[in-house]
């Protein structure tokens, strides 16, 4: 038996037409709750970070993608994402950065993210000669290390290294980046590995106090990193950094690319670097004993 005419069922068909409207406002609405989660997350959880520069290196290479926590230090004006907050010296239940800490500092003067690591605190004593960080009167602990191969690609082209001097091959046949390292120890046991394989200006910098609210940084390719050593350049980071400076601190990468991606979606995984992928950024401790009398 049939349930209406045809006529009926047309005007059953177009009333369905009608309910089955799109809502723009919800829709609208939706959106944008949805980007505000996502920069409200970027602001005080975590955000990605990519580095572009080797003034980071043995540690981090061009092409690295990391995760760059905002709570460890409390919050502040740089904490939130695309520097849309103005600056002030305001911080939100704040805590100082540890020896060792790779941090991401604001430039005093622009709105430029660095990446460098904490290597002295509020009140510390700092100097450097010949390239060792003398910190409260004591020499910082360097320890010469085996060249470390890195890689040599797109992303990475040894550069900047003196004519290419540390291109070599590996035991595979390999073309790498050989680069002389040595193990940096931090008073607090917070370890980890730098590059200084030549004299520069950089490499003598005269004894300092870092005032209270703020820490020094520097980059683990001493050669080639512009830091809390310039004060002068606008390159720079013109001195300690105040902690209302710092918007968070590097965890962990999450994936390196070697500078070969395409838009072929092959690509995406031809360029990974291979075994970078969730590697720790939090420097390795080793315990410090002090020295008793026999």
């Amino acid at each position: 038996m049939s349930t209406g005419t045809p006529a009926m069922n047309d005007i059953a068909k177009s009333s369905d037409s009608k309910d089955e409207k799109v809502d723009w406002l919800a829709e609208i609405r939706g959106l944008a709750l949805m980007l505000l989660a996502v920069f409200a997350f970027h602001s005080f959880i975590a955000k990605p970070f990519y580095i572009p520069s080797e003034s980071m290196m043995p540690n981090l290479l061009v092409g690295d993608r990391l995760i760059v926590s905002k709570y460890p230090y409390g919050w502040n004006w740089s904490s939130i994402s695309f520097h849309l907050a103005p600056r002030g010296d305001w911080r939100v239940m704040g805590d100082t950065p540890e020896y060792g800490d790779i941090v991401i500092p604001v430039h005093p003067e622009r709105d430029e993210d660095y990446i460098k690591r904490v290597v002295a605190l509020p009140g510390d004593r700092i100097a450097v000669r010949g390239g060792q960080i003398i910190l409260n009167g004591t020499p910082v602990e360097q320890r010469v290390e085996p060249a470390l191969d890195l890689p040599l690609d797109a992303n990475s082209r040894c550069d900047g290294f003196n004519l290419d001097n540390f291109r070599a091959r590996n035991d595979a046949g390999e073309l790498v980046c050989r680069v002389p390292v040595m193990r940096e120890t931090l008073p607090n046991g917070a370890t980890y590995l730098v590059i200084d394989h030549t004299r520069t200006a950089l490499d003598n910098f005269p004894e300092i106090t870092v005032p209270e609210g703020e820490v020094f940084v520097m980059g683990d390719n001493r050669d080639h990193s512009s830091d809390s050593r310039e004060l002068a350049s606008s390159r720079g980071l013109l001195g300690p950094i105040p902690l209302e400076n710092i918007g968070g601190r590097a965890e962990f990468i999450t994936f390196s690319l070697d500078g070969t991606t395409t838009l072929n979606p092959v690509s995406w995984w031809t360029s990974l670097r291979e075994g970078r992928s969730w590697s720790t950024l939090r420097p390795a401790v080793v315990e410090r004993r002090s020295a008793t009398a026999s």
